[in-house]
């Protein structure tokens, strides 16, 4: 059965080109309606019955799903082209939008990746007195609750739940598998006539729960506790706030799914080598602490991870990577707004990427009251704004956007894109980049209905590929004429300069290099580089010796930073005995001026020699100088308890 597009005018609020939709998305669409969720219900009704119906409305999603379910038939897609696109005091046509909007609602959407968490309700209260013990009344009732007091008081007489006194000294995890320790720990010791009293404190105790309702008011117990599931917290001092967390507590039993925001290869993680430190990019930026280091990688405790995706975005070699949904569906989506819009006669889209909720609302308050979007701003919703790093900054340039703008909501973490758009704006030649913090929707509509850009790149590109790849891809788009480019410090693209006099050609850089960008060569001393693979990391210059290492962002369009080039080369040193090349000959004179008659395994001049042969010719002098030391026979046999008792003359 054919998907059909319904489609609404909204009382004649906006214009659609029915014959245009239908030619620009292949689907077949229906008449266009003007009240199509009231007085027209019914024809919605029907193409709901005969399936495969999508709605052109997103406001009245709820009443279109409540019809699907009256009639026994699946919910219908409801996609929102009134607020996005038809509502605009702009002048010129929205046809192009909505059709670019229509092909990416029609991408397959990748099925999530979760994770079962399962909370038995056993909830810790942690306050004083008077606010914790009424909480935990109301809550005894669903939940099975301990209350932690913080103030000196006696025991509560209620034993319809647990109480104790003491210090949390330490606390790690998250809904379904909080752990914490308490010092100078008190229970109630129920025993006897009169008022309940405390044990005696004692340290080091231990205890596990679901849910942590923290009305302490005092300093949080994770970092970014408002991500932290399970966790919730109130003021004190204020009972709404009080009365809303103590709600939101009992909802908390149960099982729930656990989306898997990122994933990780630790493979690819250039955290460090061999104790040296390399990069730390996730670790300084993760709120949540959610990233720890373990070993040469990092990990994620996915309970813990809250999905704002500023890792992803920074990761340099791709190791931790963006999951809900992945990259390559991000690059897909913005592929398709951009051509298409550009097929249905658009000229030199931009793109505003916003998130779902201060975001998606700003623009239907703007659409609603204001003078809505542009013709030519074409909104996408991220899951995550500080996941929408450099690459995909370029990828929407480089697809045929003319400017990008990220429409920051109050909570956004900021500290990714800091970084992240000044690395684009290096890169992406002259293409307008900007970040969008409006007070208001008016203020939305003001910064948007400035100069639009002149033009896009000549010849829009397919961002496909690894993130790096994608960014490298479209760099070159947006620069033709094939220059370096210098790039801010951190950045995850440059190269590696060394010092020449210095290098010694251990090759100690080689060895531990993450990414395989510094080579040697078996056939000769040489280090060799290949700046397309170079993360920056600094573990080379952090290991080398000589201090011969220096590292500096940028990134070379030319081909030739996807070949390998020689940083440093010497003359191999050839045995003096037998002529086979080994070492490098700065190496051997610089080893023999240091030992020669100067160590005691090299005071005479035959021992001296060896230093200069190659590990064959140096065991066969030393198996034929005088002092051989293969030449001390056969190795003495282990006595044992049999011989000493054997030896004893009592025995």
């Amino acid at each position: 059965m054919s998907t059909k597009l319904l489609l609404c005018d909204c009382a004649a609020s906006q214009s659609v080109d029915a014959d245009g939709l239908e030619a620009a998305t292949g689907l077949a669409c229906s008449r266009l309606h003007s009240a199509l969720c009231t007085d027209e219900i019914g024809a919605a009704a029907k193409a709901i019955e005969d399936g495969e119906a999508i709605v052109c409305c997103a406001q009245e999603a709820r009443t279109f799903e409540d019809l699907a379910v009256e009639l026994g038939a699946d919910s219908p897609a409801c996609i929102d082209l009134r607020d996005r696109a038809g509502w605009s005091d702009d002048p010129r046509s929205k046809h192009p939008k909505m059709a670019a909007l229509l092909a990416e609602a029609s991408l397959p959407v990748p099925s999530e990746k979760t994770r079962d968490v399962v909370s038995e309700g056993v909830c810790l209260i942690i306050g004083a007195a008077e606010v914790a013990v009424p909480a935990a009344e109301r809550l005894a009732r669903t939940l099975g609750v301990t209350v932690l007091l913080t103030d000196d008081v006696d025991p509560p007489e209620s034993r319809t739940f647990d109480a104790i006194r003491g210090r949390i000294v330490q606390a790690t995890g998250a809904l379904g598998g909080f752990d914490l320790r308490i010092d100078a720990l008190q229970q109630v010791n129920p025993a006897g006539r009169g008022a309940l009293r405390w044990t005696a404190p004692r340290d080091g105790g231990r205890t596990a729960c679901d849910i942590i309702l923290d009305l302490s008011g005092g300093t949080p117990m994770f970092p970014a506790p408002q991500k932290r599931e399970g966790y919730l917290r109130a003021d004190p001092g204020s009972l709404p706030a009080v009365a809303d967390a103590v709600f939101e507590a009992a909802q908390l039993i149960g099982t729930f799914e656990k989306p898997l925001y990122v994933a990780l290869d630790t493979h690819l993680c250039a955290h460090s080598r061999a104790g040296q430190s390399g990069c730390s990019k996730c670790l300084d930026l993760c709120p949540t602490g959610a990233i720890v280091p373990d070993g040469d990688h990092v990990s994620v405790d996915p309970m813990i991870c809250a999905g704002c995706g500023a890792c992803a975005a920074v990761c340099p070699s791709g190791a931790i990577s963006y999951d809900a949904p992945p990259p390559d569906m991000t690059f897909r989506r913005i592929q398709t707004l951009a051509s298409a819009y550009l097929r249905a006669g658009g000229s030199t889209p931009r793109l505003l990427v916003h998130d779902a909720d201060h975001g998606a609302e700003m623009i239907r308050l703007a659409a609603r009251h204001g003078a809505g979007l542009p013709a030519d701003v074409i909104p996408l919703e991220v899951p995550a704004l500080s996941g929408f790093g450099n690459a995909e900054i370029l990828a929407a340039l480089a697809s045929g956007f003319g400017a990008v703008s990220i429409l920051l909501a109050p909570r956004t973490e900021r500290d990714a894109l800091d970084l992240e758009i000044p690395l684009a704006r290096a890169m992406a030649g002259e293409a307008p980049i900007e970040m969008l913090e409006p007070a208001e929707p008016d203020a939305l509509c003001d910064a948007l209905y400035g100069a639009a850009p002149e033009k896009g790149v000549a010849e829009p590109v397919l961002p496909m590929g690894s993130r790096r790849q994608v960014a490298r891809l479209s760099a070159k788009a947006l620069n033709p004429e094939g220059a370096t480019l210098p790039l801010p410090d951190a950045a995850p693209y440059g190269a590696v300069h060394v010092d020449t006099e210095a290098c010694t050609l251990c090759l100690s850089c080689v060895s531990l290099c993450p990414s395989g960008a510094l080579m040697d060569n078996a056939d000769q001393p040489q280090l060799r580089f290949q700046e397309d693979a170079c993360l920056q990391c600094g573990i080379c210059a952090n290991i080398c010796p000589e201090n011969a290492i220096t590292l500096e962002p940028r990134m070379t369009l030319a081909d030739s930073a996807l070949s390998q080039v020689v940083l440093h080369e010497e003359e191999p040193f050839a045995c003096i005995e037998c002529g086979t090349l080994f070492g490098s000959k700065s190496t051997i004179q610089r080893i023999t001026e240091k030992l020669a008659g100067k160590h005691s395994m090299f005071t005479t001049s035959e021992a001296a020699r060896t230093i200069q042969m190659c590990e064959d010719c140096r065991i066969n002098a030393q198996f034929n100088s005088a002092d051989n030391p293969f030449a001390a026979g056969d190795r003495p046999r282990v006595r044992t308890t049999e011989d000493y008792l054997n030896g004893r003359k009592d025995h």
